[in-house]
């Protein structure tokens, strides 16, 4: 028999009771240690929760481990009780990087956030918002009339950008998804797959008449006039799935849900 590959677990949950719960019957029965000392992250919720861990822990080195026990679970493994040593010892090890979002406010203030899933800009009143799109600084799209727009990475592809009907990027994939909102002028625009290594550059036109907000995940930046997006390698986070239930299998199957 293999030697546990990890063997000091640290218990994160949602505060939804069913995660509550998973979690005070796994620490009874594996026992638990705090962050400080672990050497894996056990995160019990949905994508929700897990999104929120991959924050905490960006800056340590810490693998998490995901079991679904909330409303979403796509980056999740599937809830047992049982065998967790076993599971955490035969996962495979995923490495993600996330987007490095800057934005440019009305006032001249410059805000910088990470994003795991996506960068998104959003219309802020009835009028919809008007952007320039340029990529390594070259001009793309002069003028895109639109709800707003959505720069996703591969294990955020399944996220907002899908329910904006982007493409999935299998993980691994070395792109970036630019998936528009509700596009009106031009109207058969759909997006575009840029790599992931390229600056995105979305400057804000006719901002005082149509005012957008940007987030990178949960952190949000009203009133903005620009932002630029890329791939921040120095920063990553490392995922456990299991062997049977990987990330780049849970992707495929979406494709072939209808």
């Amino acid at each position: 028999m293999s030697e546990p590959r990890f063997q000091r677990i640290a218990f994160v949950s949602s505060q939804t009771p069913e995660a509550e719960t998973a979690r005070e019957r796994l620490i009874a029965r594996y026992g638990e240690v705090a962050e400080e000392d672990a050497d894996v992250v056990v995160a019990l919720g949905g994508d929700g929760l897990m999104l929120q861990t991959l924050h905490r822990f960006r800056e340590r080195t810490l693998p998490i481990y995901g079991m679904h026990r909330g409303s979403v679970g796509f980056l999740m493994n599937t809830f047992r009780e049982e065998g967790l040593v076993e599971r955490l010892t035969a996962a495979q090890q995923v490495t993600i990087h996330p987007l490095m979002m800057e934005a440019v406010t009305s006032n001249g203030m410059r805000h910088r956030a990470p994003a795991f899933n996506e960068v998104s800009l959003l219309r802020q009143s009835y009028q919809a918002a008007k952007l320039r799109i340029s990529i390594d600084g070259k001009m793309r799209l002069e003028e895109l009339i639109c709800d707003g727009i959505i720069v996703a990475t591969p294990a955020g592809s399944t996220a907002y950008n899908l329910s904006a009907h982007g493409p999935i990027l299998p993980l691994g994939t070395a792109l970036l998804a630019l998936t528009p909102i509700s596009p009106f002028r031009p109207r058969r625009w759909r997006g575009a797959l840029v790599p992931d290594r390229a600056r995105i550059d979305i400057a804000v036109m006719e901002a005082d008449k149509r005012p957008v907000s940007a987030a990178a995940d949960h952190f949000e930046v009203r009133d903005i006039i620009a932002v630029s997006a890329r791939l921040d390698t120095t920063s990553s986070v490392d995922m456990l799935f299991d062997p049977d239930h990987g990330l780049d299998e849970r992707i495929l199957r979406e494709q072939f849900v209808y």
